[in-house]
């Protein structure tokens, strides 16, 4: 048995807590200052308020102030922050955990640089973490909801990082019948896969409100719409994967990813207002509280791509849906979606 320290209880890391504990390992959730509820609640009677699952019996729960002691004789910590809290978890979490133990964290996300470089959130990590140190930094890439994974749905992930060795341990104690696991050392491909269909997921999503819109139902669905925003999204996704060098395998991970964000949670509800002719600033005013990830990944990889394009690597021509979106949710457009320019011609 080892034990498994889970850092956030948020509700990915939270329902990961059930392979870890049906593989017969110790598992301990720690609460962020956000989750003290959720932690609150746990130590109740095991249900997860915002998972709306009940967690298995004999998982122990810390607030944040007892996070040392839920680190002490810890085999792996899997850390759940969202990219809300990258701030939090590098200023306050990177510099106490222990070096030896691997880092597995279920962070999806990329920052871009001034140059258009566009930077996974692992290596983010890595350069964020207190000098002279060297943590095991691993993170999970791929399709899979908190709360399908928590009811045992067969789901494929990625688990990612510099050193296949630890990757083959980590996969040791999380994998069982239902949570099936490739690895990969190609950090920049599986993480920006994973990151990068936030955005387009907002873009098929448009065709949902724009049904609506058509037909004047509520749940009006139209699905060649949909399927030719999904085939432009992963055309586009695999360009932006060539571009910053990440291996075209990956995009099985961000395809299936993009394939579950467009049937449900915020960001089709985002893309489905404004499909329906709400502005951005409406949309957003009848969703507010909710943290949209999809708007923050959508504005930073159009903004590495305009950058880009300013240089001379790429044409914004290649990338039409992506810079509609950010038209959209940026520049005050209307949603217009720009069909002729999706079509192509080869001889």
């Amino acid at each position: 048995m080892s034990v498994i320290t889970f850092v956030c209880a948020g509700q990915m890391n939270s329902a990961i807590t059930f392979p870890a504990f049906e593989n017969g390992h110790e598992v301990r959730l720690v609460g962020s200052p956000l989750d003290r509820e959720i932690i609150d609640g746990l130590r109740k009677d095991n249900y997860h308020i915002t998972l709306k699952r009940t967690l298995h019996e004999g998982i122990r729960y810390y607030q944040i102030e007892e996070l040392e002691e839920a680190l002490d004789g810890a085999d792996l910590i899997l850390g759940g922050v969202s990219s809300f809290g990258l701030d939090w978890f590098c200023d306050e979490i990177l510099p106490v955990l222990p070096e030896e133990v691997p880092l597995l964290t279920v962070t999806k996300g990329m920052v871009d640089l001034e140059d258009g470089t566009l930077v996974p959130y692992p290596h983010i990590f890595a350069q964020r973490q207190p000098e002279g140190k060297h943590l095991k930094l691993n993170a999970i890439g791929g399709p899979c909801t908190s709360y399908e994974l928590a009811d045992h749905d067969d789901s494929h992930v990625a688990f990612c990082g510099d050193d296949m060795e630890t990757l083959k341990y980590i996969r040791s104690l999380l994998e069982t019948d239902y949570y099936h696991i490739s690895l990969s050392t190609d950090v920049v491909g599986v993480e920006c896969a994973v990151a990068m269909k936030n955005a387009y997921a907002l873009g098929v999503t448009l065709a949902v409100g724009l049904a609506e819109k058509r037909d004047g139902k509520i749940g009006a669905v139209h699905y060649n719409s949909q399927a030719a925003l999904f085939g432009q999204g992963v055309k586009e996704m695999m360009q932006l994967l060539d571009l910053i060098g990440g291996g075209p395998e990956n995009i099985i991970h961000g395809a299936g990813d993009l394939f579950v964000t467009v049937f449900g949670g915020r960001t089709r509800k985002i893309g489905t207002l404004l499909g329906r002719g709400l502005s951005f600033d409406e949309a957003m005013e009848e969703l507010s509280g909710v943290t949209l990830e999809s708007i923050v990944i959508a504005t930073r990889t159009a903004r590495a791509v305009r950058k880009l394009a300013q240089r001379g690597r790429v044409s914004l021509d290649d990338y039409p849906l992506l810079m509609h979106v950010d038209d959209i949710i940026n520049h005050g457009a209307a949603v217009q979606i720009p069909w002729k320019k999706f079509t192509t011609v080869k001889e």
